[in-house]
């Protein structure tokens, strides 16, 4: 990595040796999970190039906006309005949550038998080599699962810039009127912080921005009901890991780009696959950067992800907000509108879940669904063995995998996996 960079990552108190052991083993992942691919679009070379500065020239761009009196929130969910963000000029960015770090540390804090997401929150900090969290003006927790609930009150002591957000359990009006007035309430706090106020102009602005790259994904996923699959699943998985760290302008024109590639290998019948190949929705608990060991294994074995139910995927993407609205109330009550049509796992009952899996199995042509789940997620796990249930009943085959952020399991998941996927040939 270039001096420039060696300053930026110490001026933030980044642990420089660990740091490079973690690039290390990202770049060497990269490598070989992604460049190794035949018949990859060329314009993917975009998100190449992405991953390789993720650490260095995006952290370069947000330190000269902090710089320039502009703001950076971080955040671990899709329930963090980035329209709010934009709105006061500031930058949303996703944090580190997809590898395992510094974990004897860590359950110096939490039991072992927490889920590996929050674990990895805690890892990055602890081992001080998210260049993010050290980056953000304000870090967004969000109280979704209880064990995220609990683990803030935690991470609180080691991240005092952390600001936690309610989220309601159920979908009924009492719950919507809570949903709203969090909304309410982030928007002051960014407004403190910001030093601007949030009014219907900048907010519809907001709303514009966010969309254009929501549409960009939305593209990408129509085009990938085509068979052969013009992209490959983990290709397009790693496209949403980027929309959580990207310019949203700048990512909704290179996803464009690579959609307009798309379109022309479609009209020649070139895939990323062989016409034919089994066709699969994931779906579950979020696949955070840069965790790609079930993709890897899942299109290792001949099959084609062609649709990600998953908050790193349509389940944070699939809805636009609504931007017809003339009034600050308008808007604030359209973004809620939006947000509060997500179908996570901490919602019960969740019937929306099942309808959304069952509409992209259609929609996306798929041969069959693979509930991926994280050890400990409680929420996922307990609504996995239902849907697995109901989809089955619908004639839709389906594989339930439990996993982690280790290695360990790999040779156990690549088993199950092909067998899965020889089965639904």
């Amino acid at each position: 990595m270039c001096n420039e960079y060696m300053v930026l990552w110490n001026k933030l108190g980044l642990d420089l040796e660990a740091h490079d052991c973690l690039l290390n083993h990202v770049t060497e992942s990269y490598r070989e999970t992604f460049l190794s691919q035949k018949n990859r679009p060329q314009s993917m070379d975009y998100l190449d190039f992405v991953i390789s500065e993720v650490h260095g020239l995006r952290i370069k761009e947000l330190m000269d906006k902090k710089a320039a009196g502009q703001k950076v929130i971080g955040a671990f969910c899709v329930f963090v309005p980035e329209e709010i963000v934009q709105a006061v000029d500031a930058s949303l960015v996703g944090l580190c949550t997809g590898a395992d770090f510094s974990m004897e540390e860590v359950e110096r804090f939490l039991p072992r038998n927490t889920c590996p997401l929050i674990k990895s929150a805690f890892g990055f900090k602890l081992g001080n080599v998210c260049p993010y969290i050290e980056t953000a003006d304000m870090i967004v927790g969000e109280n979704t699962c209880d064990g995220k609930k609990k683990s803030y009150e935690v991470l609180k002591e080691l991240i005092p810039n952390l600001y936690v957000m309610d989220i309601p359990q159920t979908k009924g009006q009492v719950a919507r009127r809570l949903f709203s007035a969090e909304y309410l309430r982030f928007k002051d706090a960014v407004e403190e912080l910001s030093g601007l106020s949030v009014n219907a102009e900048r907010l519809k602005q907001g709303i514009e921005i966010v969309n254009k790259k929501r549409q960009a994904i939305h593209r990408l996923s129509r085009l990938r009901s085509a068979d052969p699959a013009p992209i490959s699943g983990l290709d397009a998985l790693l496209v949403n890991q980027v929309y959580f760290y990207e310019n949203p302008l700048r990512f909704a024109d290179s996803v464009n780009r690579i959609c307009d590639e798309l379109e022309e290998r479609i009209s020649h019948s070139k895939g990323a696959f062989p016409k034919g190949a089994p066709r699969i929705i994931i779906s579950g608990c979020p696949m955070a950067l840069p965790n790609w060991k079930a993709p890897r294994l899942i299109e290792s074995a001949g099959a084609v992800i062609v649709g990600e139910e998953s908050c790193v995927g349509e389940r944070g993407t699939r809805n636009l907000t609504e931007s017809s609205g003339e009034t600050l109330v308008e808007l604030i009550e359209a973004i809620v509108d939006r947000y509060f049509k997500i179908d996570c796992a901490i919602f019960t009952p969740n019937p929306e879940r099942l309808n959304h899996i069952t509409e992209m199995v259609k929609e996306y042509k798929a041969d069959g669904v693979i509930l991926y789940n994280l050890q400990f997620c409680q929420p996922y796990l307990i609504e996995s063995m239902h849907l697995q249930n109901i989809l089955g009943e619908k004639g839709i085959p389906t594989l339930r995998i439990e996993t982690d952020y280790s290695a360990e399991d790999i040779g156990q998941l690549k088993t199950r996996i092909e067998a899965f996927i020889e089965l639904i040939k």
